[in-house]
């Protein structure tokens, strides 16, 4: 099976063959080099020209691109750590979200604004790389209007969700790679002797056709979950680790639901799983406080009242990110911690 690294890298090239109006701008993307963490290995030599590398300036690029998407290309801008996102968020919440609304007026429909613009970044740790190249920000981009934030999983096809980003988005968007995903195996759900899924499409605001599917994910021949778990991008992958030893080692069975849509943010399948377990454990690399379980909680409960018997949110503690691999580890949530807050929710009234 390929990895999560390589079917971005697909999707890229695909992307770059099917629509000459896609380019790729960001530092260090030339080959041989092919970025930091290798998504665009190959491309410049594919594709010379239409993968531009650029100063050492996350504004400049980022308003750069914002400037192509509204001449009508279709630009890809790589983040090369999601800390960085910091720098350009002038450009990303100020500019790109906004301009659909302030420059459409009265127009009409083929004449309206459009900004298709993709921001690639990787996120997370658990690589020692020190608390300014570990963090886990997407949660202050969320709230934004106008912007859509997806984070892809190893379940499915990951580049096939980037592909269509990149080709039928017609709005400013936000796409969060976690780093340990680059290396995972992309599962084929179809094939899967541990686990049954199925998937729920959920529509976002873009053109037809895109779709941002969630997963929903039971150990295969388990009894009815008494409890459901979600997460995404690689928390996801630690969930499904936590959700094989609980049913193997403790006889707990829970259903994990993994969105890979954040932003717009639709609970369908979650609540039709709460519904079902009256349960809810919400997991996320991010900081706790203020964070994307805190939101999925929140509408649980507007939605489901009293029928949501218990929930809870697991995430990183408040801190910066330790380069120290023991301390990291410690900040960081952990299959453990996953194991141990579903037993505390499902052991007790």
């Amino acid at each position: 099976m390929p990895t999560v690294l390589d079917s971005l890298n697909t999707a890229l090239r695909q992307a770059l063959t099917q629509d000459e109006r896609v380019l790729i701008l960001g530092e260090d993307l030339l080959d041989p080099y092919g970025g930091a963490f290798k998504v665009t290995r190959g491309l410049s030599d594919a594709f010379p020209g239409r993968v531009l590398t650029t100063p050492i300036s996350e504004a400049g690029f980022t308003g750069l691109a914002i400037g192509m998407a509204l001449r009508g290309l279709r630009p890809v801008v790589e983040i090369m750590f999601g800390d960085f996102l910091t720098l350009a968020a002038d450009q990303i919440i100020n500019h790109a979200a906004k301009f659909r609304w302030m420059y459409n007026g009265n127009k009409p429909e083929t004449e309206r604004v459009s900004l298709p613009l993709v921001i690639r970044t990787p996120m997370g740790g658990r690589r020692g790389y020190g608390p300014t190249h570990s963090q886990t920000l997407e949660k202050h981009f969320l709230g934004t209007p106008g912007l859509v934030v997806l984070a892809p999983c190893a379940l499915g096809d990951p580049g096939q969700l980037l592909l269509d980003a990149i080709l039928f988005t017609n709005d400013p968007l936000l796409f969060v790679e976690n780093k340990l995903l680059y290396l995972a195996q992309v599962q084929d759900i179809t094939q899967s002797d541990d686990f049954e899924f199925r998937i729920h499409n959920d529509r976002t605001d873009a053109e037809p056709g895109f779709a941002a599917p969630t997963y929903l994910c039971r150990v295969r021949g388990a009894p009815p979950p008494t409890l459901t778990l979600t997460a995404y991008g690689y928390m996801a992958e630690l969930a499904q680790q936590a959700q094989r030893r609980l049913a193997y080692e403790h006889e707990v069975f829970v259903e994990l639901v993994v969105p890979t849509g954040l932003s717009p943010c639709r609970m369908h399948p979650l609540l039709a799983s709460i519904e079902r377990t009256g349960r809810l454990l919400a997991v996320e690399e991010g900081t706790r406080n203020l964070g994307w379980g805190a939101e999925i909680l929140a509408r649980s409960v507007e939605a489901l009242g009293a029928r949501l018997k218990r929930a809870r949110r697991l995430a990183a503690h408040d801190l910066p990110i330790p380069a120290s691999g023991p301390l990291e580890a410690h900040v960081l949530p952990s299959v453990e911690n996953i194991i141990q807050c579903c037993l505390e929710m499902t052991q007790s009234d």
